[in-house]
């Protein structure tokens, strides 16, 4: 497969994904985190469908596009780590979470993802839904939508 159609279809699984995951938590009361704000593409899609629902958006820097610009309050600059413990502090109750942390090399990704569940978990809601490029640990995983190849795109349940 080339690049090109990699990237179009790992774009087409977030967006299935953020959409399913959205539609399971429509009636359930709380937050969404997006990991991993990069250009703001995801941010805005979920700002999309999502208008009436704080995002948070965890990141080490701000370098989006200027539309996606998360509000100030709802930004948590930092190592994933250290902002993941301060989203549980906050006594947020995150009912969606995406995922796309990376480093751009798949098996310390992998690992990287592996680390960091028990402090995604520590901020999810149970029956929350999760969405993510990468394994994670912990975590039930379910079928995501029937859009979405099973080895292209993570779903899982808190």
């Amino acid at each position: 497969m080339s690049r090109l159609n990699s990237i179009m279809r790992r774009l087409a699984a977030q967006r299935d994904g953020l959409e399913w995951g959205h539609a399971l938590v429509a009636d359930v009361a709380g937050d969404y985190v997006d990991m991993g704000l990069g250009n703001g593409r995801t941010y805005d899609h979920l700002r999309e469908i999502a208008p009436d629902r704080r995002i948070w958006v965890i990141d080490r820097i701000l370098q989006c596009h200027p539309s996606c610009v998360p509000p100030e309050q709802d930004f948590l600059q930092g190592e994933a780590e250290e902002m993941l413990k301060k989203l549980a502090a906050s006594g947020a109750k995150i009912v969606l979470a995406h995922y796309d942390f990376g480093f751009g090399e798949k098996e310390k990704d992998v690992a990287e993802a592996a680390r960091l569940s028990p402090m995604i978990a520590d901020c999810m809601a149970p029956g929350g839904v999760l969405i993510s490029g990468q394994p994670l640990a912990g975590f039930e995983q379910v079928r995501g939508p029937e859009t979405v190849a099973p080895d292209r795109y993570c779903f899982y349940r808190s």
